[in-house]
């Protein structure tokens, strides 16, 4: 027979993990801002550069690291390239580590955006909702101080019309004023 009691403690709220804090967008941003500059070597390139340097860059794996084997079997290589073999393979295990950590911050961009553009939406439906229950209620004599708000509303809503409406001249959204007539081109 067994004399030992086992003696339970009961469970605190101290004891169960606690949900990480939700940090606020200036949080997020400067902790980005303190991460790239430990970064160190964040090299931001126009369009026109990244594509530039893509084009360049069309070695497959297979190739490169070919290459990097022939820089480690004569040292007349490694004194051409300037470079020893051992550099050049910590050079691709970093490229494709940093490449790990383009891809989860592409995905948290892409999450990011998703969830503002889901707010924006979220927004612009609160918005439509509090314009139709003010010009309801505008009608309503009880309810007078929401008709220079309605009619404010009003007059932005129709200046963004008319700045829609005039696209440039000459536009490419504009048809053409071209008579079909003329711009047919001869038979020989």
């Amino acid at each position: 027979m067994n004399t030992s009691e086992e003696v339970k403690t009961p469970v605190t709220a101290a004891d169960l993990p606690q949900p990480a804090p939700r940090l606020t967008p200036e949080a997020v941003v400067a902790q980005l801002r303190a991460t790239r500059a430990q970064i160190g070597e964040v090299t931001p390139l126009t369009p026109a550069e990244r594509q530039s340097v893509r084009n360049r860059t069309r070695t497959s794996d297979p190739v490169l690291q070919a290459s990097i084997n022939v820089i480690g079997v004569l040292d007349i290589v490694e004194q051409a390239v300037g470079q020893p073999a051992d550099e050049v393979r910590q050079l691709y295990a970093d490229t494709n580590r940093w490449t790990a950590v383009e891809g989860e911050l592409r995905a948290m961009l892409n999450g990011v955006s998703g969830a503002n553009l889901i707010r924006r939406q979220r927004l612009d439906f609160v918005a439509a909702q509090a314009y139709n229950i003010g010009t309801r209620l505008a009608r309503d004599p009880a309810y007078a101080v929401l008709v220079p708000h309605v009619q404010e509303i009003k007059r932005l809503k129709s200046f963004e019309r008319r700045k829609k409406a005039a696209p440039a001249p000459g536009s490419p959204a504009q048809p053409s004023q071209e008579d079909p007539a003329t711009s047919e081109t001869p038979e020989p």
